[in-house]
C-alpha cells in the first residue's frame, strides 16, 4: 500500500476541496482519492511550479476541473497526482500497487505530454527563425496531431487542457510576459483541442482568459457592449428554452433545446473575421432545436416567429439549400419586445451528428485563420471520440468506456523530433530511414546510420511517438539495393521507396548513356567524321537528342550501319532494276511474300528479327535484295522516312506457318544478380529444346541484363518462353526485344 505522512493534516480548503472533488463517487473511490490527496500533501509539500502556484494547489483545482467533466475517479486520482513523476520515487510502482494501473499509466501520460512544453512555447513564440507563416501553421497543427497520438487513453489529454485552464486561473492577477506566453500557447494549442473534442466548457474559459490577458483593452470595451451580465444573459437563454418547450409540447412535437451566451472572445472574432460591428452579431445569445423529422424543424421554426419578431436578412435554410460540406440546418434571429437578439439553430438528430461528428463538423469551419488539412483517419478519429465524450454521461465509468477510450489513440500516425525540434509526422511503422527520406532526397541517399534520443540505432528501427532522432550521412554516395527488399524492412513508406528506386533507375541510365556514347564516338571515329553534329546526326535518325540517340545505341534500338547511311546523308542508290529482276529467292526464304513483285532475294532484318505472325514490311536495299522488318522496327522507320520510294509491302506467305520453321528471337531478361542464375535460365531453354545462337551478359549494380538470341518457331513459342523465363527465382522482367 502507499505509506502516507499522517502527520502532515488537510486544511479546511483542501478538506472542502476534497469533498467537492468526490461528489458522486462511490465509497471506495472516494477513499482512494482522499489517500491519493495525502499522498500528494506528502510529495509536493511547500514546493511550487515554474508559475509560482502551489503544486498542490494546482492538482486540486485541475482535479476539480476534471470532476466537473464528469470523468472517472481514476481520471480524478491522476490530476491529484500529475507532478508524482518528478517527487515520488520508484512512481510508477507506488502508483499501480495503491491505486492501480490506470492511474500510474494516466499519470505516466501526463508527464511524457510534458516533454512537449518547450515545443508548444516555441510554437506560441513564433517558431524558429526563419519559418514562413505557413510552415509555422502547419507545425502548429501537427503539434495539435501529435499531443493527441502521444498518448495511450485519451483521459490524458482531458487532464492537461484542465491543467492549463488552472494555470490561466492561477494567473489573474499576475501579468507579465509568462502569462502572455500561456495565453498565446492556450489560443494556439490547447483551446483548438477543446474545440475539437467538443469540451466547450473548457474552450471557452481557455478563449476567454487568453483574450483577456493579450487584448484587455478589447476585451472590456466588447465587456461594456454587453448591456447585461452573463447571468442575466443565461436567465434570458433559460426562459427563452423553457417558453420553447412549452409551445413545442403543446402542438405535440418531441424536441431538445438547449443553449447558451456567447463567450466574449467568440464574439471578438465573429466582429474580426465578418468585419462587422456589435451590433450586427446576433447570435450573443443563442438557442439550439433539435427535433426527429424535418417537417418538425419547420413547425419549430413557425413557434420562434410567432413568439418573437423575425430579423430581417437574417434567415437561412440550410435543408432546402445545403452547404458544400452538406450541413443543413435552420438558422434564424429573433428579437424580444425589448430589442434583445437571439440566434435559434432548428436541426434534426441526424443533421446535428453530422454537423457535429461527421464531414461538417464544426471545428473545421470555426479555426479561423488555421491551414488545417486532416486526412480521413485523422478526422474519423476525431468523430470517435467526440462520441466516447458524448456518451459518458450514459456510461460514465464502466468497463466498456475505459476499454472504448484506451482503443481510441490515433493510431494511424507518429510525430518525431528533428534534433532542432521540427515535429515531423510520419504512418506508423516508418523507420529512422523513411525520415531521412522525408527530411530531404538527397539525406536519404546519403543516410549511413541514425540516432534516436542520441543512441545510435539500425536504419531499419521502427520508430516511436516523441522520439528525436539525428541522421547520420556520409558527404556522397547513394542508397542500398537492400533498402528494397522488403523482408529488412528498411523503407515502410511509398515516398521513400520510390525515391530509392529513381536513383537506381538514374545509375542505370547514366551507365547505359556512357555505354551508348562510346558506341557512337567509336563509330563517328571509324568513318572519320568526329566533327558531326551529334543533335542533327539524331533527327535524322528520328530521334530528339544526342542522348537519346546514345540510349538507343547502348539498347541496340540503333545500328551502326544507319548511323553510317545517316553521316552520309541517306544517300544510297536504288539498285539498277534488272539486277533486282533476275535473282533467284534462296531455299526456305519462300515462306516470305513480297507483293507485287516475284522471286526476289529476301533477308530478314537483324535488328527486329521479325517472325509470323508479326505484321511485316520490306525495303529495297542496295545488292541484297529485300530487307524484311516488324513494321514497328525503329531503323526501318528511319530509313523509310529518309526514302520512302524504297519501301515495298511484304506478308507472311503460306510457308510461314509450316511445321518445322525456325526464326531468330531476341529475349532481354533483367534479374537479381546471383550465382547459378544464367544455369538456371539454361536449364529453361534446354528443357524447351529452344536452340540458343548468341549469349550477351552484363551486370550493373547488382542486377544482370542479359541477351539471348534464340530460334522459334511462332509467337506461342514466344509466350511460352517467355513466361517460363518470368518464373525463373530473381527474374524481374523477361521481354521480346
Amino acid at each position: 500500500m502507499v505509506s502516507v505522512v499522517h502527520s502532515l493534516q488537510p486544511s479546511s480548503d483542501e478538506a472542502e476541496a476534497l469533498s467537492r472533488l468526490c461528489s458522486g463517487l462511490p465509497a471506495d473511490d472516494a477513499a482512494r482519492a482522499g489517500t491519493a490527496l495525502d499522498l500528494a500533501r506528502e510529495a509536493y509539500g511547500e514546493q511550487a511550479l515554474g508559475t509560482g502556484e502551489s503544486i498542490l494547489q494546482h492538482a486540486l483545482g485541475m482535479a476539480l476541473i476534471v470532476a466537473s467533466l464528469d470523468l472517472d475517479a481514476d481520471a480524478r486520482i491522476a490530476a491529484l497526482l500529475f507532478a508524482a513523476s518528478d517527487h515520488v520515487e520508484d512512481c510508477s510502482e507506488r502508483l499501480k500497487v495503491g491505486f492501480g494501473d490506470t492511474v500510474a499509466g494516466l499519470v505516466a501520460g501526463l508527464h511524457r505530454l510534458g516533454g512537449l512544453r518547450p515545443l508548444t512555447r516555441a510554437a506560441a513564440g513564433g517558431g524558429a527563425a526563419g519559418e514562413g507563416v505557413t510552415e509555422m501553421r502547419a507545425q502548429t497543427e501537427v503539434l495539435r496531431k501529435m499531443l493527441l497520438a502521444m498518448v495511450d487513453d485519451i483521459r490524458v489529454v482531458l487532464l492537461r487542457l484542465a491543467s492549463r485552464v488552472q494555470t490561466l486561473r492561477f494567473l489573474n492577477d499576475r501579468p507579465g510576459a509568462e502569462r502572455d506566453g500561456m495565453a498565446r500557447e492556450s489560443l494556439l494549442i490547447y483551446a483548438p483541442l477543446a474545440n475539437r473534442l467538443g469540451i466547450w466548457h473548457v474552450k471557452w474559459e481557455l478563449e476567454d482568459l487568453s483574450f483577456r490577458y493579450l487584448e484587455p483593452e478589447t476585451y472590456k470595451r466588447i465587456a461594456r457592449m454587453l448591456d447585461e451580465k452573463r447571468s442575466e444573459r443565461e436567465n434570458f437563454i433559460d426562459a427563452a428554452v423553457a417558453r420553447l418547450h412549452a409551445e413545442m409540447a403543446a402542438v405535440g412535437v418531441r424536441a431538445e433545446i438547449y443553449g447558451r451566451p456567447k463567450h466574449i472572445f467568440s464574439i471578438w472574432n465573429k466582429m474580426r473575421g465578418k468585419d462587422i460591428d456589435f451590433d450586427e452579431v446576433y447570435d450573443v445569445r443563442a438557442v439550439r432545436i433539435i427535433v426527429d423529422e424535418i417537417k418538425d424543424c419547420y413547425t419549430a421554426l413557425g413557434i420562434v416567429h410567432h413568439l418573437w419578431q423575425p430579423i430581417h436578412g437574417e434567415f437561412d435554410d440550410y435543408i432546402s439549400h445545403p452547404k458544400g460540406n452538406f450541413y443543413r440546418s435552420l438558422h434564424t434571429a429573433v428579437e424580444d419586445e425589448n430589442g434583445r437578439s437571439l440566434e435559434v439553430q432548428i436541426r434534426t438528430r441526424e443533421m446535428h451528428e453530422h454537423a457535429e461528428l461527421g464531414v461538417a463538423a464544426h471545428w473545421r469551419y470555426k479555426e479561423s485563420g488555421s491551414s488545417v488539412k486532416a486526412g480521413g483517419a485523422y478526422e474519423d478519429k476525431i468523430s470517435w471520440l467526440r462520441q466516447l465524450l458524448s456518451w459518458r454521461d450514459e456510461i460514465a465509468d464502466s468497463a466498456e468506456w475505459v476499454q472504448q477510450f484506451k482503443r481510441a489513440a490515433l493510431d494511424d500516425t507518429i510525430y518525431v523530433l528533428t534534433p532542432q525540434d521540427k515535429v515531423i509526422d510520419l504512418p506508423r511503422g516508418a523507420t529512422a530511414l523513411d525520415f531521412a527520406y522525408r527530411l530531404h532526397t538527397d539525406l536519404g541517399h546519403r543516410c549511413r546510420g541514425a540516432k534516436i534520443d542520441g543512441h545510435m540505432a539500425p536504419l531499419n528501427t521502427p520508430l516511436q511517438n516523441g522520439q528525436r532522432v539525428e541522421i547520420v550521412t556520409v558527404k556522397s554516395g547513394g542508397p542500398s539495393r537492400d533498402w528494397l527488399n522488403p523482408a529488412q524492412g528498411y523503407l515502410a513508406t511509398s515516398r521513400a521507396r520510390s525515391k530509392a528506386k529513381q536513383w537506381f533507375a538514374a545509375q542505370d541510365e547514366a551507365e547505359m548513356l556512357a555505354q551508348g556514347r562510346s558506341l557512337v564516338t567509336k563509330e563517328l571515329q571509324r568513318e572519320g567524321q568526329t566533327q558531326a553534329n551529334l543533335d542533327e546526326l539524331a533527327v535524322k535518325l528520328g530521334l530528339k537528342t544526342a542522348e537519346a540517340l546514345f540510349l538507343a545505341a547502348a539498347r541496340g534500338e540503333v545500328g551502326m550501319r544507319a548511323i553510317d547511311v545517316a553521316l552520309r546523308g541517306g544517300a544510297e542508290e536504288l539498285p539498277p532494276e534488272p539486277e533486282i529482276q533476275t535473282r533467284k529467292s534462296k531455299a526456305g526464304d519462300s515462306r516470305i511474300l513480297v507483293v507485287g513483285v516475284d522471286k526476289l532475294l529476301t533477308q530478314v532484318g537483324k535488328c527486329c528479327k521479325p517472325m509470323p505472325p508479326d505484321a511485316i514490311t520490306g525495303f529495297v536495299t542496295r545488292g541484297k535484295g529485300i530487307s524484311i522488318h516488324r513494321v514497328e522496327c525503329i531503323n526501318f522507320r528511319n530509313m523509310a522516312a529518309r526514302n520512302p520510294e524504297r519501301v515495298i509491302s511484304a506478308e507472311w506467305g503460306e510457308g510461314g506457318a509450316q511445321s518445322g520453321a525456325v526464326y531468330p528471337v531476341d529475349l532481354l531478361v533483367d534479374a537479381g544478380d546471383r550465382q547459378g542464375l544464367l544455369r538456371d535460365i539454361s536449364d529453361i531453354l534446354s528443357r524447351e529444346k529452344i536452340n540458343v545462337t548468341a549469349v550477351k551478359t552484363q551486370s550493373r549494380a547488382g542486377v544482370a541484363h542479359m541477351g539471348f538470341t534464340v530460334e522459334l518457331s511462332g509467337t506461342a513459342a514466344l509466350q511460352k518462353a517467355l513466361s517460363l523465363l518470368r518464373e525463373v527465382p530473381g527474374v524481374i522482367s523477361a521481354t521480346r526485344r
